[in-house]
């Protein structure tokens, strides 16, 4: 099956990459290769490692790449970085670029459980393996339910929806994605069913869970930095509030430099910045953009340079 995705700040991204002909960069979130394409399009000698653990990914990876022998595609997820290129005999990387969450051919695939929109089994993983949000919300203690829905939906009526879903799987099992939709809209107060489609964030919530998300940007986020040569940056795009502070308070972290009280007069904790934030607030999509894609509208896109090898003493 073709993998389509039509790829977010295009432009700003790969700007942001300060792409070096030469360079040695790595695409964590590859999909249908359209970021990809563009860093390649720049490069002259330099190689690019395509990463992504989606099985239909990779196989239109493989199908749009074959011919260019500057691509290496490799199937799992961005978490496994350091894993990924010492396997290759790589080093260390001139830029790392993940653009996180769901792609447009995994919401566009019914068959996936996605989406709210159309029937389908209640899936949801990425990797086509492991357990699914079937498996969740028809096993899964109230408590755990709701903590899944207050923590990763943000949803203020979690309690709600995680009774409904305990009383309508005592029926029958939750199987299809309209029937848990219908169950979260049933559940939703009255008067709130119109804001917006009332299963949306109960559908984040259990995608960001399938699939264990934050934990894996968490991880990821470390590897892909400390995978970075000097001057090789990281560009990350998110798409809800949750990944954003995630990626906003990791690079105000590692762009930190002396943390001494302010009324000391001179420094004595000698900590020094390890990264150098490229944009200082995150870039969003443009007006021309959110015409042409709908899917832009909540993306974000935040970049660093890592300034400071690890260890006792930095290169100069």
């Amino acid at each position: 099956m073709e993998f389509s995705h039509k790829p977010v700040l295009l432009n700003e991204t790969i700007n942001s990459l300060a792409i070096k002909p030469n360079g040695i960069y790595l695409d964590g979130t590859a999909g249908g290769g359209g970021h990809s394409s563009e860093i390649l399009k720049r490069l002259d000698g330099g190689k690019l490692i395509c990463v992504d653990q989606d099985p239909d990914a990779i196989e239109t990876l493989k199908n749009r790449f074959a011919e260019n022998k500057n691509v290496t595609i490799v199937q799992s997820n961005f978490s496994e970085i350091p894993t990924i290129i010492e396997n290759l005999g790589i080093p260390s990387l001139d830029g790392v670029l993940l653009d996180i969450g769901v792609s447009s051919h995994q919401l566009d695939t019914a068959e996936r459980g996605f989406s709210y929109h159309t029937d389908a089994p209640l899936d949801m993983r990425m990797s086509q393996s492991g357990t699914t949000a079937a498996d969740l919300v028809n096993t899964l203690p109230f408590n755990e339910l709701v903590h899944i829905l207050s923590a990763y939906g943000e949803e203020k009526f979690a309690k709600n929806i995680a009774r409904a879903i305990e009383r309508e799987r005592q029926k029958e099992p939750i199987t299809t994605t309209l029937q848990l939709a219908e169950i979260v809209k049933e559940a939703y107060p009255a008067a709130k069913r119109h804001d917006k489609h009332p299963a949306r964030k109960t559908f984040q919530a259990l995608r960001i869970a399938v699939n264990g998300e934050l934990d894996r940007l968490s991880e990821g986020l470390d590897n892909a930095f400390s995978s970075l040569s000097l001057g090789g940056r990281l560009a990350v795009i998110t798409f809800h509030s949750l990944e954003d502070r995630m990626v906003k308070q990791r690079m105000s972290k590692w762009c930190e430099g002396c943390t001494c009280p302010k009324d000391f007069p001179i420094c004595v904790c000698g900590k020094t910045p390890d990264a150098k934030l490229i944009t200082r607030k995150p870039v969003e999509a443009s007006e021309q953009e959110l015409n042409e894609n709908l899917r832009s509208r909540s993306a974000k896109l935040r970049c660093c340079e890592k300034i400071k090898k690890k260890g006792f003493f930095s290169e100069k």
